[in-house]
């Protein structure tokens, strides 16, 4: 009886006590995992009188647009609805999109609560107007150039656009996470573990394209270029890259240009973004100023400064309102460059530009967590389940969303951190799109195989996530590999959101490869991602050798790699039939024909957008995340190197006709979304 009334407890508060894993097996869930989870949501489980509250509205309510609307009011009670303009409209089908606020009159009391009016389905005008679209997919920090401090930049991402543009006839650059990193060393070297998400990163702004660099005396210009030489020096080497090097030295020459005084103009157009930015972006600058002094942790830091809303914490500010100040300042200049960027991307006649990576969470005592601690769950750690290449399950260390009081907020954490996301680009890759729907949640110090699935109400989170596009006109890309409910992909596609297939997970239940025609339409099509080897280590099964290595394996060795090679020959023998590769290629050997081959596949898909990872097109070897490691693998530290093991810079993809050639022979019939094919 007990159990069962548990069970009962979880499934009121969206709490999964079974979940089918990626065999296909029905799996029980803990009840130690279920209480846990409760606890963590604010529920006592050993009440079972616990309910989720009730009233006449729900936390919130989502239409979507020209709709009726589904949400019954009680018998005799009256609602209306106040639009964000504060105009005042009657609640029907006629409503404008926004975020607005219902207001209902029951027995005499009144009520309210967000009410978001959404768009029924994503179109961007890019979609609408190319039946197809490709682009290159690139980690900007391992994209160097002969001018970058060791580690890429918004510079280099916009030269990067730029020539992929011009001389192939792409139409987008798929990039990952630009979000904030810690304001002082050691800094995480993950995009995809932020501080924050809704700001972006100082590493990535190009020093000298900081316009009061010219206004510099010739000795101030000196003293940067003596922290900018040995940066270079490194970065034209295979090395890993250096993060914490590459902030110290930015942040003293960042530090040099802040005090020079701005032009009028200037000055005028930070006023502008400040007041723009508003209150979040000082809360985000104040989190960066305390972080300098007491630790990224916010967690760890005095009591009086934990919660951002308490007056402590605005005294503290003023009291370092220099420091304030100039991390406000960071975001304006990253802001500024983060538009040059995708200007250019557009200039060079891209017809989406920079797709954004948006990461599924950040760190738990990061600058996000702190300003939007109300909306989030502590105690629980994001991540997912065990899966064929992730046999022990995945922990990424983030506490998830607080389904109730996300809603309860009109999902306004998450519509700021769209809008920002969103404000520079064409697109924006949801990572773990599934998350909308469900999230793996581990309690803190369980392995990761020992949680469960919290569910969120996805008509508000994809509904959030639809008008923030199409308010951005931006294309819409879910990751939406792993353990997948079969009605989210539909769901999904029926929004407008694209998914993403990836060719070596395109397969039967026999594990023989999919044909070209029967993949699905909307989606991104790749050959890989970033968690997985690029083409060449598959092919070799080097990755096989290094999971082995670090322990990741949950079969010996040899049956995982008589596995993957008896994969990647059936690969072969279908683009042999399809006449995209000769018989007599050797993947091992020859893996740049088979890279070929594998891209004139994709384009023989119906897939709406083709993703090319640079990776792949310059022979590079090495991961650049292997999941399931922190310190044994180097991850996210990789800079982008050819075949040989040699540096690949901006500056030669630019300047060298032979590389050019190489890519368009490795790209074939992929083409460019403008017409051009290569």
């Amino acid at each position: 009886m007990r159990d069962v009334q548990l069970a009962r407890l979880a499934e009121q508060h969206g709490v999964a006590t079974t979940y089918e894993d990626w065999r296909g097996r029905r799996v029980p869930v803990s009840p130690d995992t279920i209480r846990h989870v409760l606890a963590a949501l604010g529920v006592d489980p050993e009440s079972p009188d616990t309910a989720v509250p009730r009233g006449p509205l729900p936390p919130a309510g989502v239409l979507r647009e020209g709709k009726a609307p589904d949400l019954v009011l009680p018998e005799g009670a009256r609602g209306a609805v106040e639009t964000s303009d504060g105009s005042l409209l009657p609640f029907d089908p006629g409503l404008p999109t926004g975020v607005h606020t219902l207001r209902v009159t029951d027995d005499g009391a009144e009520h309210d609560a967000p009410l978001l009016v959404v768009p029924d389905r994503i179109e961007p005008s890019a979609l609408r107007d190319n039946p197809r679209l490709w682009g290159i997919m690139a980690q900007v920090y391992s994209v160097r150039s002969r001018a970058s401090w060791g580690t890429g930049d918004l510079r280099d991402l916009a030269e990067l656009a730029d020539w992929s543009a011009r001389d192939l006839g792409a139409d987008f650059a798929l990039i990952n996470p630009m979000h904030a990193t810690e304001p002082r060393t050691p800094v995480e070297p993950s995009p995809y573990l932020p501080v924050s998400r809704r700001y972006a990163s100082p590493l990535y702004i190009r020093i000298e394209d900081v316009p009061e660099y010219a206004r510099l005396d010739p000795a101030q210009r000196e003293g940067i270029q003596r922290l900018a030489r040995p940066l270079r020096e490194r970065g034209r080497t295979a090395d890993l890259l250096d993060r914490d090097s590459v902030w110290e030295a930015k942040r003293a020459a960042l530090e040099v240009l802040f005090e020079v005084p701005r032009a009028p103009g200037r000055e005028a157009a930070l006023r502008a973004y400040l007041e723009r930015e508003g209150r979040p972006l000082v809360e985000f600058a104040t989190w960066s100023a305390l972080a300098e002094e007491h630790g990224t942790d916010y967690r760890t830091w005095p009591h009086r400064l934990r919660d951002v809303h308490t007056r402590a914490v605005g005294e503290d500010a003023l009291r370092r309102w220099p420091a304030v100040e100039f991390h406000r300042w960071l975001q304006w200049i990253l802001d500024e460059q983060l538009a040059q960027a995708q200007m250019t991307a557009e200039a060079g006649g891209m017809g989406v530009g920079i797709v954004h990576d948006l990461a599924i969470g950040v760190q738990a005592g990061g600058a996000d967590a702190w300003m939007y601690g109300d909306a989030l769950v502590p105690g629980l750690h994001v991540g997912a389940p065990p899966d064929e290449f992730n046999q022990r399950g995945q922990d990424w260390g983030q506490p998830p969303w607080h389904p109730r009081r996300l809603a309860e907020l009109g999902y306004d954490p998450f519509r700021q951190i769209l809008a920002q996301t969103l404000r520079h680009a064409g697109g924006v890759r949801v990572d773990h799109v599934m998350g909308m729907f469900r999230l793996w949640c581990v309690p803190e110090g369980a392995s990761a195989d020992e949680g469960t699935y919290v569910r969120y109400d996805h008509e508000g989170m994809v509904g959030t996530l639809a008008l923030a596009a199409q308010r951005a006109d931006a294309v819409v890309i879910g990751e939406d590999l792993g353990t997948v409910e079969p009605w989210v992909r539909g769901h999904l596609a029926d929004r407008g959101v694209l998914g993403t297939s990836v060719l070596w997970f395109e397969q039967d239940s026999k594990g023989r490869p999919r044909p070209p025609g029967e993949w699905r339409t909307d989606c991104l099509a790749t050959v890989a991602t970033h968690d997985l080897p690029p083409v060449v280590s598959f092919l070799s099964t080097e990755h096989v050798e290094l999971r082995d290595r670090l322990g990741l394996l949950g079969r010996p060795v040899e049956e995982e790699r008589a596995d993957v090679e008896a994969r990647v020959e059936r690969w072969r023998e279908l683009l042999v039939e399809l006449g995209l590769l000769d018989d007599d290629v050797d993947p091992v050997t020859d893996p740049a024909a088979v890279v070929a081959a594998m891209h004139a596949y994709l384009a023989a898909t119906p897939a709406r957008m083709i993703g090319v990872a640079l990776t792949d097109v310059v022979g590079d070897r090495r991961m650049q995340n292997q999941p399931g490691t922190s310190d044994e693998y180097p991850n996210w530290r990789i800079p982008l190197t050819s075949g040989e093991g040699e540096p690949v810079l901006v500056d030669e993809l630019l300047a060298d006709p032979r590389m050019v050639a190489r890519i368009r022979r490795t790209l074939g019939p992929v083409g460019g979304g403008r017409g051009r094919a290569l």
